[in-house]
């Protein structure tokens, strides 16, 4: 069987609950994502920086802007979900940002944005009780989502991402 391109860890699947355990390393996970998409990207030309990472896809620069922009959407919604009463987030149109200009530019200002957002994102991970992990927000198209569960999403999705690069690196030989 082929392997599907566009879910080269697996589809996510949602958890109810997490263990503290399993939320240390999640949060593990989303302390990794900067360096791992940076390490992902080193070395790659203009020319495969502009390569999709399968037919139709995005291509690898779009993927590296792409992800600060949907993380920092996530570092929202943990807040408004520590500050509200299950608030409806607003979800936004990825697929319309990543045709935006700001999608062309070098890779480095979204690294650099990832980075420093994520020592932020981290901070607030580790400062949460057992109470605020349960506090949720509802996603127009998901429903309610609590904290834990978003925590799964978004380290599934540093790594999702990070494997579209990666894997597009090995089939193209790009790694020597």
């Amino acid at each position: 069987m082929e392997a599907d391109l566009r879910y080269p860890v697996g589809k996510f699947h949602r958890v109810d609950t997490l263990s503290t355990a399993g939320r240390t390393r999640l949060i593990g996970e989303v302390a990794d994502a900067p360096a791992n998409l940076r390490a992902a990207l080193k070395g790659l030309s203009e020319s495969q920086l502009d390569t999709p990472y399968r037919p139709g896809g995005w291509t690898v620069r779009q993927v590296a802007h792409h992800v600060p922009d949907s993380h920092m959407n996530a570092f929202v919604r943990f807040k408004l979900a520590l500050t509200e009463d299950e608030p409806t987030i607003k979800t936004y149109e990825e697929s319309l940002w990543a045709h935006l200009a700001d999608a062309k530019l070098p890779v480095e200002p979204s690294l650099a944005l990832l980075e420093n957002l994520h020592t932020r994102w981290v901070a607030l991970l580790k400062s949460l009780d057992e109470p605020e992990w349960k506090r949720r927000f509802v996603h127009p198209a998901l429903g309610p989502m609590s904290l834990e569960q978003t925590l799964a999403l978004y380290a599934w999705h540093g790594r999702h991402h990070v494997a579209h690069v990666t894997s597009l690196r090995e089939r193209e030989g790009w790694n020597s």
